[in-house]
């Protein structure tokens, strides 16, 4: 049975807060009022994120890749409440350190694409099983994660970049999954994948020299425009993929 929920103490989880657009997500939550309390997470323990002093924020450190610590995040957060109404994972990689978008097959190796599918994909799906009890309520909820429109195979007109592109592909249809099983058992909850379109971040900040200015959004707008669509979702929105304007994306 669902639980009842008291829709006054609504909740976020927000998952990669660290930077970009997973920090501005929490600041945004705050400045609204938009939640009584924003658990975030960080794997960078010099963030920004650890500065903001503000009581309704809880901070606990995980690394995605790593599936012990989402299920203690979640342990944690459950002894505080019993309910999510936001869960946004905005957790990703697509260049660290050496390791960048690989151009041609020639390029490709296998640690490189098994580190692109831990942190984009695999990491989404596991945190979807550990917090599938805290959106077993009778409020609406949200499940919403980052993805990338180069990630559909439709759309895909200029090939290279393999390990982010198919991570990001995976990532959908895990979350697309994901979507059919919440509706028999978090019936209330829409999942949902998202393209925040190119955002100026740490992630994109070495391919933004050909983006036009104009397509190229701050942190501001992305999270903005993106928290536009989740208001605006219906349940029957659930398991489909979304473009920062509320169009919807190929697969």
């Amino acid at each position: 049975m669902a639980a009842m929920v008291n829709s006054n103490l609504t909740t976020a989880l927000i998952v990669g807060a660290s930077q970009g657009i997973g920090l501005e997500f929490v600041r945004q939550f705050l400045e609204s009022d938009r939640v009584a309390r924003v658990y975030a997470t960080y794997r960078n323990p010099q963030s920004e994120l650890l500065t903001i002093a503000d009581s309704r924020l809880c901070c606990l450190p995980l690394d995605i890749t790593e599936e012990a610590q989402i299920a203690t995040v979640v342990k944690e957060i459950q002894t505080e409440t019993e309910a999510l109404h936001y869960v946004i994972n905005c957790v990703g990689v697509l260049h660290e350190g050496a390791m960048q978008p690989e151009k041609s097959l020639r390029q490709l190796n296998a640690e490189q694409l098994l580190h692109y599918f831990q942190v984009n994909s695999l990491g989404a799906v596991l945190l979807a099983k550990h917090v599938q009890p805290l959106l077993k309520h009778s409020d609406r909820a949200i499940l919403a994660t980052i993805s990338a429109k180069i990630g559909s195979i439709g759309d895909n007109y200029l090939g290279g970049w393999y390990g982010y592109r198919a991570s990001k592909a995976a990532l959908n249809m895990f979350m697309r999954t994901t979507a059919i099983e919440y509706k028999r058992t978090c019936p209330r909850a829409i999942v949902v994948t998202l393209h925040p379109g190119t955002t100026d971040t740490q992630l994109s900040r070495p391919f933004q020299r050909n983006v036009l200015p104009e397509k190229l959004f701050t942190v501001e707008r992305t999270v903005g425009q993106l928290l536009k669509v989740l208001d605006q979702l219906q349940e029957k929105d659930s398991g489909e993929f979304f473009s920062w304007d509320g169009s919807r994306l190929p697969w």
